[in-house]
């Protein structure tokens, strides 16, 4: 039987983050190798997964060593999502979320995304139907408003979501028309939490373990989502767990960020062609200290065998294999 959100969430409160062109099936899998567990895919319009494109095809899929993962959907017309919320899921993900809370002008200013936050009314209706036609946990993930001249509409929003049927909440502590500048605001998540009995999962600025431990304590919220932080330090989800339980945080030595970045290499090339050499460059940062020095080199790698000689010329001893990543 299908474990259900809460229950993701007692056993593992640290969420990876939906981010385009960043949480595909590769790098979920690096992230469940450093201690993720619940992760959510790429966000997928609706119209591809009505059309069935090929990039729909590939975000839509979640191999049995995928899992748990949530699908994250998006759209600015309603009767489409709702199609695309059937379809989606077919592929028995975790749960089923809606991005409401994607700032960037190409969607947001079409009405999808955090757009949806200039309409209240309309994304609960919206909310309502799509939680009423599927049997799945449906979510949604926002933003604590538009902007900083409109009073910030999440708390009604978390009652009002909450009472149509939406399983969990996931607040961007952040105004749409913030982007990520300022400072997330970690206690509107707090106040949403305090007035809703469905999950609450705080997102913005968690970068580290610390940041975990106070996010949570902070909220009282049932989980923390990490996005750019995991980008180049996955090992947060690790230390993380590890700072929650009080255990001893064990940074990541060179030796497993050279290993963790060969495999990003070698499944993203192996998915991809040698366009996922390219791809990987975007997790340089994982390297830690040693980047900088072979930044240049790597970017300069066109394919995986490049890769594998710039890594094995700055640690020789240090041989690995690309096995934690499938």
């Amino acid at each position: 039987m299908m474990r259900s959100l809460a229950a993701h969430l007692a056993r593992s409160p640290l969420i990876l983050a939906p981010m385009e062109d960043v949480s595909d099936a590769v790098f979920r899998a690096a992230c469940r190798s450093v201690g993720a567990e619940l992760c959510v895919t790429e966000f997928v319009h609706a119209d591809q997964v009505i059309a069935d494109t090929r990039m729909a095809r590939r975000k839509l899929t979640l191999a049995p060593d995928d899992r748990p993962t949530a699908i994250q959907i998006y759209g600015a017309n309603p009767q489409r999502l709702l199609e695309a919320a059937r379809i989606a899921e077919r592929a028995a993900p975790a749960y089923l979320d809606i991005n409401c809370g994607c700032w960037v002008p190409r969607v947001a200013g079409k009405g999808a995304g955090a757009g949806w936050l200039r309409d209240p009314a309309a994304m609960i209706a919206m909310a309502r139907a799509i939680a009423e036609a599927v049997a799945l946990p449906v979510t949604v993930k926002t933003r604590i408003g538009w902007g900083p001249e409109s009073e910030m509409p999440i708390i009604d929003l978390a009652r009002r979501l909450e009472d149509v049927g939406v399983a969990a909440l996931t607040i961007h502590c952040r105004t749409a028309q913030m982007g990520h500048s300022g400072r997330a605001d970690w206690s509107w998540a707090r106040r949403a939490r305090e007035v809703v009995a469905i999950p609450v999962i705080v997102n913005g600025d968690i970068r580290t373990a610390a940041d975990v431990v106070r996010a949570l304590a902070e909220t009282g919220c049932a989980g923390a989502m990490i996005g750019r932080g995991a980008i180049d330090h996955p090992w947060v989800f690790r230390e993380g767990t590890a700072a929650l339980a009080g255990a001893p945080i064990a940074g990541p030595t060179d030796a497993e960020r050279a290993a963790l970045y060969l495999a990003l290499a070698t499944a993203n090339a192996a998915g991809r062609g040698e366009h996922g050499v390219a791809m990987t460059r975007r997790h340089l940062g994982l390297l830690g200290a040693r980047g900088p020095a072979i930044r240049a080199r790597l970017f300069a790698a066109q394919t995986l065998a490049e890769v594998r000689d710039v890594l094995a010329s700055e640690r020789p001893t240090a041989h690995v294999e690309p096995s934690c990543v499938t």
